[in-house]
């Protein structure tokens, strides 16, 4: 069977590669399309192919009006070459489309279309995005779905056939723990959490507004003898933020590359994510690869991870609740093991890429077949 990945804008070059990897692990032949991943370095594929069909060779730095604009000029033709592509593979698998109101008319009708639903729907959506995405999905053969909660909220709000809708779990970003030239931690974080002398509380990824930070850092007041990394790219004001933070919170307001990413897990008692709502987190998965104990709050697709005992839960938006769940796993170092094997068994069984590669094998199969 060859099936062709796609993701455009490089919005997740570890999942990519990591489902890519998986499927070509189960003898199928893989190419992920997708674009330069203007950030930083990407895992070398292993077992497929990466083909930059997106946006290649745009002048501008990461970020920049200049790089938008190329992408924006290029998108038209570059989507349209993709789909003259998608005529040679049994089935297409769509990660993300960058821009929704002009893809849902772009999208292949000749091969079997499959599309992951990451977001379910936009948490901060432009003018007439939700609209568009919604007919994306109506468009694709089969949506997949990390969790049961985002497989109700497509049936019950944009009125997708259920039959149509797989929930596949988001596997562990297992490539970043067996990084083979990690680097040593960001400076900005030494201190006495690097030491051992304390220990750490850690927020990563990107920060965006539905992530709580402001929760967290409401909640950090009433946290003692611990430090809290906040560690992530901004994609929100936080100099409020920042001014009022105690001494015991580090930030790392830039974007970390991948092989600084095990000696901050690594430093980590607990990860938290007060996210005020989600539906499946990649954090979350890193957290897995590294079997670094979760708290959570009771959001979208989290209650399902506490359900299997890789993490707890706590109510969003609730600081007091928050530092309370903080402050008692600090204090508990079985709890805080109970969680990391919890973690670790649930990544190498039923969320293992191994897993979840046949899951999506299996429903390639079924889409080939219904056409």
């Amino acid at each position: 069977m060859k099936v062709q990945l796609v993701d455009p804008a490089a919005y997740t070059p570890p999942y990519d590669h990591a489902l890519a990897q998986a499927l070509a692990g189960r003898g199928l032949t893989v190419e992920l399309a997708t674009g330069p991943f203007s950030y930083g370095d990407v895992p070398d594929p292993v077992g497929y192919t990466r083909e930059e069909r997106f946006y290649r060779g745009l002048p501008g730095p990461a970020g920049s009006k200049l790089l938008r604009g190329g992408r924006l000029l290029r998108h038209l033709p570059d989507m349209l070459a993709w789909r003259r592509s998608t005529k040679s593979f049994d089935v297409v698998h769509a990660q993300w489309l960058a821009v929704q109101g002009l893809d849902v008319h772009l999208l292949p009708t000749k091969t079997p279309l499959v599309m992951t639903a990451h977001d379910v729907l936009p948490r901060e959506p432009r003018p007439g995005q939700l609209a568009a995405q919604a007919k994306i999905w109506g468009k694709a053969d089969a949506v997949v779905v990390h969790t049961r909660h985002g497989r109700d909220r497509l049936v019950n709000e944009v009125g997708l056939d259920p039959e149509r809708v797989a929930v596949i779990p988001h596997g562990p970003l297992d490539h970043l723990a067996g990084i083979a030239n990690p680097m040593p931690l960001p400076q900005e974080l030494v201190g006495p959490g690097s030491r051992g002398e304390r220990p750490v509380v850690l927020s990563f990824g990107l920060m965006r507004p539905y992530k709580g930070l402001d929760v967290l850092l409401d909640a950090w007041g009433d946290v003692t003898d611990a430090e809290l990394w906040i560690v992530g790219r901004p994609r929100m004001d936080i100099e409020e933020l920042r001014r009022q933070a105690p001494e015991s919170v580090r930030f790392v307001t830039r974007f970390v590359d991948d092989r600084e990413i095990p000696a901050i897990f690594a430093a980590a008692a607990l990860c938290v994510l007060p996210y005020l709502e989600i539906d499946q987190s990649g954090v979350l998965a890193t957290a897995l690869a590294f079997s670094t104990p979760l708290l959570l709050s009771d959001v979208g697709g989290f209650p399902e991870v506490a359900a299997l005992n890789a993490a707890r839960t706590v109510p969003a938006g609730d600081p007091q609740a928050l530092a309370a769940g903080i402050s008692s796993l600090l204090r508990d170092p079985a709890a805080l093991q109970a969680l990391s094997d919890a973690g670790r068994s649930l990544a190498t069984g039923d969320w293992s890429w191994e897993r979840i590669a046949e899951l999506h094998e299996s429903l390639y199969r079924q889409v080939i077949a219904r056409r």
